[in-house]
């Protein structure tokens, strides 16, 4: 398979996400981190942008919330270049009635090869990396023949 380059800046567009029990921790992971945040561009999920930008005073653009397609936004945005790299921290203990909003977002990061943090250390150093503040290549597979197939119609 063959690759092509997504340049990606040297603010880079963070999306935030936290369900309802891990909403603490990516705040208090948030606010420890709140001067390198401050440098890029944040998107978070609705109830999760609201208390970021409440109690941090950090502009983020708010999307709908998760359960009512928050999750499917933030993976638009992935597919469509809009967010870098993404920051889920997920309740993996917890059901949830959107799981499958949740899998299809956790795979389309990976599908698009953006790094993604979903617990308080894989992000610390995901953001304490020096490509945080670099321009950066970020390698995808060219779809190219996956979007030109040829589908059987069954005629």
């Amino acid at each position: 398979m063959s690759y092509k380059k997504i340049p990606v800046e040297r603010i880079k567009k963070i999306g935030l996400v936290a369900h309802d029990n891990k909403k603490r921790d990516l705040l208090e992971w948030a606010r420890y981190n709140k001067q390198t945040l401050a440098k890029h561009k944040l998107y978070a999920t609705g109830t999760t942008g609201k208390i970021l930008e409440q109690e941090l005073g950090l502009s983020v653009t708010k999307l709908q919330s998760g359960p009512l397609g928050g999750d499917q936004e933030v993976g638009a945005r992935i597919a469509n270049s809009e967010i870098d790299f993404l920051i889920f921290f997920w309740d993996p203990l917890e059901p949830h009635p959107h799981d499958p909003d949740v899998k299809a977002l956790l795979r389309l990061a990976v599908v698009w090869n953006i790094p993604i943090a979903c617990n308080r250390a894989t992000a610390d150093f995901m953001i304490s990396s020096p490509l945080m503040e670099e321009e950066y290549d970020r390698l995808v597979p060219d779809y190219t023949g996956y979007r030109t197939r040829k589908i059987a119609t069954g005629k």
